[in-house]
């Protein structure tokens, strides 16, 4: 398999909710929720980068996509890593996403291996870590 991940995509419990959060929260730009015509269609798109998107989508449109039983995941199934350029923006990115409605977990604050880094949680209980690496040069 050749990595092309071009798609992460959030099971969430209130789309509208979720959208506001990313949207009006977090400053990611959005069409808005999308697929609404369709039954259990409707899902919010977010461009991160060239190349990768995520998706908001209500857990249970996901769940009957997929052919599974709805379930809670637990908030250490994954986390979402969002790397920035300084420990400036990772402070900046924390205090948004806290004004934004996300449940600080761990402040930011110097790592065993030399960076800088907090995690949060969104509205749904998705994991992030937003992080300073100063070994990993992003691109622009």
């Amino acid at each position: 398999m050749k990595p092309r991940i071009s798609l992460v995509t959030l099971a969430v419990d209130d789309l509208e909710r979720a959208l506001r959060f990313y949207r009006d929260g977090l400053g990611l730009a959005t069409e808005g929720i999308v697929g609404q015509e369709v039954d259990n269609g409707a899902v919010a798109f977010f461009d991160l980068q060239p190349q990768l998107k995520l998706a908001l989508f209500p857990r249970a449109s996901l769940a009957r996509d997929a052919g599974l039983a709805v379930h809670t995941p637990g908030p250490t199934d994954f986390s979402l890593g969002h790397n920035l350029a300084s420990r400036a923006e990772v402070d900046a990115t924390m205090a948004q996403a806290a004004r934004a409605g996300a449940r600080v977990l761990k402040p930011a604050q110097d790592t065993a291996w030399g960076g800088y880094a907090g995690y949060f949680q969104d509205p749904d209980g998705h994991l992030w870590e937003v992080a300073w690496n100063p070994a990993w040069e992003l691109p622009d």
